[in-house]
C-alpha cells in the first residue's frame, strides 16, 4: 500500500460497529435510526462503538429507508431585525428539541421572483417541510408560486395560502397598547409605525386605528419608520415639536429608543409631558431611561407553535389550516402616566 493510499482512512461502518459491540448488523441500525425496540444496555454499548469508531450513520441513505430527512428549511428576509433573529432564533431551538436540523435560507431580495426561486430551491434539497419568515407583502402577490407536496408553515404573514399561519396576535398588543394610554386619561394616541411593507406594521395600526374609533377619539396622522432607532429619532423629532401629542404607541421597541432620545433633547419630559408604548419587549427595554412600556412577544412559543405545526404536517401528509395566535402582555413600567394637568 502506497504512503498516500494509506494516510486515507476508510470511514467505518455498520459492520465494524456492530462487531466491535458485539451484536449484529440489523441492531446497529435500529439503533441509528432511533428504534425503541433496544434495550437500554445494548444500545448504551452500541453508541459507545460508534463514538470509539466515529461512526456516523448516513442521513441520506436512512432518509431513503424512512422518507424523512429530520431536516427543515427555513427561507428568510431582513436576518438583521429584531423580531425576525428572535423568531429564527426560537425555531432553530424548537427544531432542535423534536430532533430536526434546520436548512437555512436567506432571500435577499424580497420579490416574486427570488422568494419563487427559493421556494425552488428547498423543494430540490434534503428538507421535509418548510417554515417562511418573510413578512413582507411578497407573499399575497398571485406570481409567488409553493412546491406541491412539501409541507409549509407561514411565520408573521397574512398571506392568503392554503397554509397553516403561525403568528403573535399583533392586533390584540396594539389594542392593549392603545386602551391603556386612554385608560391613563390621554385624549388619543399618537402612532410611530413600522414600513408599510410589512404586514406586523400593517396590523398594529390598524387595530390601534380601529381601537381609537372604537372609544369615539380622534385619530391622528401617523409616522412611518423602518424598525430602526434612527427611523424613530427622525420620526420622534417630528412628534417633539408638537405639544397636542401626550402618548404615542410606537409600532417596536427599538423605534420607541430614537423617540425617546427626541423628545429628551426638546426638553420634553417623559412620562410627564408625554407618555411612550413599545413593542417587542426587547430585554434592554427594561433599562431605557425611563424603562419602557412596552407589548411582550412570546417569541419562544411562536418557535414552538411553527415547528410543531409543520411536523404535524409532514407527519399527517396533509394541511392543518387553523390559524395559530400567541397572546400578547401588556408590560408597565415608568414611561408611561397620566397626562399633566393644565
Amino acid at each position: 500500500m502506497s504512503a498516500d493510499e494509506s494516510s486515507v482512512r476508510r470511514r467505518p461502518s455498520m459492520a465494524d460497529v456492530a462487531r466491535l459491540a458485539g451484536v449484529s448488523g440489523q441492531t446497529v441500525s435500529r439503533v441509528a435510526n432511533d428504534r425503541h425496540n433496544v434495550d437500554a444496555t445494548t444500545r448504551d454499548r452500541v453508541r459507545a462503538a460508534m463514538r470509539e469508531l466515529g461512526y456516523r450513520p448516513n442521513s441520506a441513505a436512512r432518509a431513503l429507508r424512512n422518507g424523512e430527512f429530520r431536516s427543515i428549511g427555513v427561507i428568510v428576509f431582513e436576518l438583521s431585525s429584531f423580531g425576525t433573529t428572535r423568531t429564527l432564533d426560537a425555531i432553530a431551538t424548537a427544531a432542535t428539541i423534536s430532533g430536526y436540523a434546520i436548512n437555512l435560507l436567506p432571500v435577499l431580495d424580497v420579490t416574486q421572483n427570488a422568494v419563487t426561486n427559493a421556494f425552488s430551491r428547498l423543494d430540490e434539497q434534503a428538507v421535509d417541510g418548510v417554515i417562511i419568515l418573510i413578512e413582507a407583502h411578497t407573499l399575497d402577490e398571485a406570481g409567488v408560486l409553493l412546491p406541491d407536496g412539501l409541507p409549509v408553515v407561514v411565520v408573521d404573514s397574512s398571506a392568503h395560502y392554503d397554509y397553516p399561519i403561525v403568528d403573535t396576535d399583533q392586533a390584540q398588543g396594539a389594542r392593549l397598547a392603545t386602551e391603556h394610554l386612554l385608560e391613563l386619561g390621554h385624549e388619543t394616541v399618537w402612532h410611530l409605525g413600522g414600513p408599510p411593507t410589512s404586514f406586523a406594521a400593517d396590523r398594529r395600526r390598524r387595530s390601534w386605528e380601529q381601537t381609537l374609533i372604537d372609544h369615539g377619539r380622534d385619530v391622528p396622522p401617523v409616522l412611518d419608520g423602518d424598525w430602526t432607532s434612527s427611523s424613530g429619532y427622525e420620526a420622534g423629532r417630528r412628534l417633539a415639536v408638537n405639544d397636542k401629542v401626550t402618548a404615542v404607541f410606537v409600532a417596536n421597541d427599538q423605534m420607541a429608543l430614537g423617540l425617546l432620545r427626541a423628545l429628551y433633547e426638546r426638553g420634553r419630559a417623559v412620562p410627564d409631558d408625554v407618555s411612550v408604548v413599545g413593542f417587542d419587549d426587547m430585554e434592554e427595554a427594561a433599562h431605557f431611561w425611563p424603562p419602557l412600556t412596552t407589548v411582550r412577544q412570546t417569541f419562544a412559543e411562536v418557535g414552538r407553535q411553527s415547528v410543531d405545526a409543520l411536523i404535524a404536517e409532514i407527519r399527517a401528509g396533509e394541511h392543518h389550516h387553523a390559524p395559530v395566535a400567541v397572546p400578547t402582555e401588556l408590560i408597565v413600567r415608568r414611561s408611561t402616566a397620566p397626562p399633566r394637568k393644565t
